[in-house]
């Protein structure tokens, strides 16, 4: 049976992958960082020797847009350096590696949505480290794929979906960001579609070069203020939305105006539709209210 290293295990979509392992016919070592150091280049060769790993899925990351901007360092390490290391590392080993990057590598300046092959262009520290990572995992590993999303949220971990679900409940109000629209993505969607991905690899070896790079976010188009009616709507909350602008509520971090990802390469290589993103709230908001 294949084995594959699940890095970043704890976090929203290492956790959804867990909760799914069950329905595929492969052995998971899930590890975080206090198990495996993956900016520790000698650390993850000693690892690759112990175990005979055929697939890396790296969920690994820095995410803290506007704490990046002030921990550039920090968040290079982890997005772009140690996904150096797994990719020099899976290659030396003939591991197939499957990297996990943001909808933040463009700058949201189009009105249509990006496709792969679209000119990255971030505007912030993190997005620029993913994309770092990006590079790095398609230059130094030949058996690489990068799949980039957008808006995730579970039933683990901070979200903004958890985030909205508690300030709804206790305040009368919220003010929530109208002009920036994205799609968002339910962990448990993308964990499967990574597991599509690696099964289909299992079985036919890698993909043609077009599909290295690819998008996935449930379908459809919103704003965040969209989003938070809707999560306070369907969980029978009583609070006000109340839209703004970007504008009227700064951060550190220069966020992109539109950064919906085009998911048709995905579902072509697939063969696979991808759930609307109001069902896959449900979905979401059935695990959590209960």
């Amino acid at each position: 049976m294949k084995t594959i290293l699940i890095t970043g295990a704890n976090g929203q979509l290492g956790m959804s992958i867990r909760k799914i392992s069950k329905n595929y016919d492969f052995d998971f070592i899930f590890t975080d960082y206090e198990e495996l150091d993956i900016t520790n280049k000698e650390a993850l060769e000693l690892f690759f020797s112990q175990n005979n790993i055929s697939f890396v899925i790296n969920t690994a990351a820095y995410t803290a847009v506007d704490k990046a901007e002030q921990e550039k360092e920090k968040c290079s390490l982890v997005n772009d350096y140690a996904v150096e290391n797994l990719a020099k590392v899976c290659q030396s080993n003939g591991t197939f590696f499957i990297h996990v990057s943001t909808d933040y590598v463009f700058d949201g300046k189009t009105c249509r949505p990006y496709f792969p092959e679209d000119k990255p262009q971030p505007i912030n520290v993190y997005g620029q480290s993913k994309l770092e990572g990006e590079n790095k995992a398609l230059s130094f590993c030949e058996n690489s794929i990068v799949v980039r999303t957008s808006g995730v949220y579970s039933e683990f971990g901070k979200n903004f979906v958890k985030t909205m679900l508690n300030l709804c409940a206790e305040k009368p109000e919220l003010r929530v960001v109208y002009d920036q629209v994205m799609s968002p993505c339910y962990a448990t969607d993308l964990a499967e579609c990574l597991m599509d991905i690696v099964t289909k690899i299992s079985k036919e070896g890698m993909p043609k070069k077009e599909y290295r790079l690819l998008h996935y976010s449930n379908e459809g188009i919103l704003s965040w203020y969209d989003f938070a009616k809707k999560i306070n709507d369907l969980a029978n909350l009583k609070c006000k939305i109340i839209p703004i602008l970007a504008k009227d509520y700064p951060t550190l971090a220069v966020r992109p105006n539109f950064s919906v990802l085009d998911k048709g390469l995905t579902k072509e290589y697939l063969n696979k539709s991808i759930a609307h993103w109001e069902d896959a709230l449900k979905e979401c908001l059935k695990h959590l209210i209960s």
